[in-house]
């Protein structure tokens, strides 16, 4: 297993090994011990799984508050998605800044998303799944979310039409509006 940094501390990119044969292959897509021999040592308690039909679903940009913030190990098992973390640590040196990466079934590349941290996708490719783990139940009193084109961010989308929101994400306010209750270095 390869653990990159980025830029953003404490998001990472984990690249699994994966060992094939004209069969097809074989992965760990988890092992607590690997994983915590790798400084990542998170108690996953709840996995979840999405489907989008069409391509340029945009789900996010998404977080829950403390006291029950979420950390996410997030993968893609069918299709391609464009996944996206953004700092909104208060008085972080990163604070508003985002990393992006393609998550597909065929890179089987996943993204930490430590609490702290708004999460979002869009999916580049029709009947697209993702998985992803969290170390802390959801909590639909504490969710909360960004608006996915705020300026202040300027997330740079791989959009060729406008995306297919939820209700819910094309009402989200900007991010100096948002309900926010992180700070860095708590």
């Amino acid at each position: 297993m390869n653990v990159i940094e980025t830029f953003l501390q404490g998001v990472k990119i984990i690249e699994p090994d994966v060992y094939g044969d004209k069969r097809g292959w074989f992965m760990e897509t988890y092992s607590d011990k690997k994983y915590k021999e790798a400084g990542i040592g998170f108690n996953f308690v709840q996995d979840n799984q999405s489907f989008s039909a069409i391509r340029g679903t945009l789900r996010g940009v998404h977080y829950q508050l403390h006291p029950k913030p979420q950390t996410k190990l997030v993968r893609c098992t069918r299709g391609v998605i464009f996944d996206v973390a953004v700092d909104i640590r208060q008085g972080s040196p990163s604070f508003g800044r985002w990393v992006g990466i393609e998550l597909s079934a065929d890179n089987k590349k996943q993204l930490l998303i430590p609490s702290g941290f708004a999460h979002g996708f869009i999916t580049l490719a029709d009947n697209t799944e993702v998985q992803y783990k969290v170390d802390e139940i959801y909590s639909p009193d504490l969710d909360r979310g960004i608006i996915w084109n705020d300026r202040t961010i300027g997330i740079d989308w791989p959009l060729e039409v406008p995306p297919i929101l939820s209700e819910k994400d094309r009402k989200a306010p900007r991010l100096a509006d948002a309900e926010n209750n992180f700070i860095y270095g708590d």
